[in-house]
């Protein structure tokens, strides 16, 4: 007989969620799919001839270091690489306020270790990242969601006043994933200042940032009040995904716990990585590189939308967003992005369902679609067949 695995699991990974966007992409894997359904960054970003030449120096320069195990807190170039552009933006931080993770969602998850207990309250928007939401549940911790019309100062007193004292406020500023859209500086001032008065650590997850094509640049909220706020980065959106470089700047406090945290965990990031990554930076190629990348996804994003206004039926409506790999369309109410996904499919496109993202179910008619990835031909394409799918659900509808 066989044991029954699911009657000794721990609890925490009986409360464990499956990814709606893995799953998701194991259908959009097919070839005569068009999908707009993972946050995949261009091939024709990567700079391979970059790489090429800077992993033959580092292996005829320092081979054995660069095959060896690494400190847990990271290859001490690239964290001086990291702080020297985090420093010339006006934010403190030295090597002791810095650790490098094997990718930022491995710094949510270390970030949850430290300071999660079961049953407690992580504030978040209405919608938030599906990463962020799965390692929260994984943890046993309840993301309350706070929608754009609700004050949060009025969520948090109310939870504050059932004992539920929220552990943190989780946040991305920039290009939020799904929906694209970036806080301004005084909704940015307005959450730090609520943080302060309610004492409340704020997680800034921020791997969009450098993604800025068009609009007004913006101070991290790090900048803003490092003392409450524990930012987090990655290459994996600006470099390279392959290497799962992140990284995690806050106090020296918080850093010394997650650096327990990942002892445990996997015992250092890849060394490996970390050179090519410090070698990329300190040769310049990161800024080359960054411009290319903004110029294409600018296009490329200006042709969804141009191709929205040109097929969506009447009553769709999108975001525009300034930067970052996402734009969230939101079909009229009582229209299901799930229902709609199976018709889609047999269109040849596919997306994420946008209800993956709220934590209180809601969002049922909207959906996140990726502009970075698809060729401008199949950006075009994509939209069409998406739209026929849609009127199709309308006209169904309708009947």
């Amino acid at each position: 007989m066989s044991i029954d695995v699911k009657s000794i699991l721990s609890d925490n990974a009986l409360n464990m969620r499956r990814s709606a966007i893995r799953d998701l992409l194991s259908v959009a894997v097919r070839p005569e799919i068009i999908s707009f359904a993972g946050g995949f960054p261009n091939p024709d970003s990567f700079p391979v001839d970059d790489v090429k030449e800077i992993v033959q120096e580092i292996m005829e320069e320092s081979p054995t270091v660069a095959l060896q195990y690494g400190t847990t807190e990271g290859y001490a170039p690239l964290k001086r690489e990291i702080l020297k552009r985090y420093n010339a933006e006006g934010m403190p931080g030295d090597m002791d306020n810095l650790i490098i993770t094997t990718s930022s969602q491995q710094a949510i998850d270390l970030i949850c270790r430290v300071f999660i207990n079961p049953g407690d309250v992580v504030i978040c928007g209405l919608p938030s990242y599906l990463g962020a939401l799965q390692a929260f549940y994984s943890y046993r911790a309840e993301p309350i969601g706070v929608k754009d019309e609700e004050d949060p100062e009025v969520v948090i007193e109310k939870l504050i006043a059932e004992g539920r004292k929220p552990k943190f406020i989780y946040a991305i500023p920039d290009f939020q994933n799904p929906s694209g859209v970036t806080m301004g500086i005084k909704e940015r001032q307005a959450i730090l200042d609520l943080a302060k008065k309610y004492d409340i650590f704020i997680l800034e997850d921020s791997p969009y940032k450098e993604i800025r094509f068009e609009g007004e640049h913006m101070p991290t909220m790090y900048s803003m009040d490092p003392e409450r706020v524990i930012l987090l980065g990655t290459f994996s959106k600006t470099f390279a995904p392959g290497f799962r470089l992140g990284w995690i700047l806050g106090r020296k406090d918080v850093i010394e716990r997650v650096v327990v945290a990942k002892q445990s965990s996997d015992l250092c990031t890849p060394v490996f990585c970390q050179m090519i990554g410090a070698k990329y930076l300190e040769k310049n190629y990161f800024e080359k590189n960054i411009v290319h990348v903004k110029e294409m996804y600018k296009r490329k994003k200006e042709l969804m939308i141009h191709a929205f206004e040109q097929f969506m039926p009447e009553g769709v409506t999108w975001t525009n967003p300034e930067g970052g790999l996402f734009l969230f369309l939101k079909m009229p109410e009582g229209y299901c992005s799930r229902e709609l996904f199976d018709l889609a499919i047999q269109e040849n496109v596919a997306f994420v369902t946008g209800d993956s993202f709220f934590c209180d179910g809601s969002g049922k008619n909207t959906m996140r679609l990726n502009f970075s990835f698809a060729s401008d031909e199949k950006i075009v394409e994509g939209v069409k067949r998406l739209a026929l799918a849609i009127r199709k659900m309308m006209d169904e509808k309708s009947k």
